[in-house]
């Protein structure tokens, strides 16, 4: 009896032992890991100044030779469609959680890290070019962490004449003679300053990407990696073909307006209709 009794136990710590050993095997989340690579055209963007020797030059469809000296656009509001149609948010009220800066200059900032995605198998990624609407105010008390990394001085997103985050910093030299050019864009607010209940929208830059996977991202014993190309020789070869001059090449300013703004917005961001991912596209997924 004392044996059997003994067998009995054994056993029962043997069953427990291989439940554990199978759920340990069997994760309930992992990460996705989400790598930018910007580029003109198929050409990886190094950035350089003036006078760069080494700076990628971009030749625009109106034959306008360019290169860019800084490069920074803001990536929020994550979404992964799974293949069944569910769609699973991550963190898309929380931009100290959900939300980063691509910085062309920073390369830990072309990496950026989805964590506790729930296993599955995902066939669509879906986020914000720019902040979304509720959210876009310069709020240090309610994201604390991402108003300091876009206020650093070498981030600079933010607009010192409105209320909220510039969504892309773009800037650069053009022509022969090297003329100095920047784009900057972002979310406008109509009303008087320092008074938020007279706020209301005015130019709406957020722009909302939808890109379909190259391949099914298996989320389980494996931590997928998705290279997403954000092809910046569409800021003046989108679907509206821009040639810089002095009057446009400081957008916005004085001196141009808010719908010009809204060209460079539709060229990189799509028009959020017809064209619902602008400048970017997937160009592979691992799943590792």
């Amino acid at each position: 009896m004392k044996k059997l009794t003994n067998y009995l136990i054994l056993s029962a710590a043997s069953l427990i032992m291989i439940s554990c050993s199978k759920n340990d095997n069997n994760p309930v989340a992992n990460n996705i890991s989400l790598h930018f690579n910007n580029t003109f055209k198929n050409n990886t963007i190094v950035l350089g100044g003036a006078a760069s020797t080494d700076a990628t030059v971009n030749t625009s469809e109106k034959d306008q030779a360019h290169h860019l000296s800084e490069l920074k656009y803001v990536v929020s509001n994550i979404r992964l469609v799974k293949t069944d149609g569910t769609e699973i948010p991550y963190n898309v009220s929380d931009l100290d959680k959900g939300a980063t800066v691509v910085n062309q200059s920073k390369q830990a900032s072309l990496d950026y890290v989805l964590t506790n995605i729930p296993v599955g198998e995902y066939r669509q990624l879906k986020f914000g070019l720019g902040v979304k609407q509720e959210i876009n105010t310069l709020d240090q008390v309610r994201f604390p962490v991402f108003y300091a990394a876009a206020g650093a001085n070498d981030t600079d997103m933010m607009w010192q004449w409105a209320t909220g985050y510039r969504f892309t910093k773009i800037e650069g030299f053009y022509g022969g003679e090297n003329n100095a050019f920047q784009v900057h864009t972002g979310s406008t607010l109509n009303g008087e300053g320092g008074k938020p209940e007279t706020y209301t929208q005015g130019v709406d830059a957020y722009r909302d990407i939808t890109l379909d996977l190259t391949t099914t991202a298996v989320v389980g014993n494996n931590a997928p990696k998705i290279t997403i190309k954000a092809d910046f020789d569409k800021l003046l070869s989108g679907k509206t073909k821009v040639i810089l001059t002095s009057k446009n090449a400081t957008t916005p300013s004085l001196h141009s307006s808010m719908a010009a703004m809204e060209v460079f917005v539709n060229n990189i961001g799509g028009d959020g209709k017809e064209d619902k991912s602008g400048m970017f596209s997937v160009e592979r997924v691992e799943n590792n």
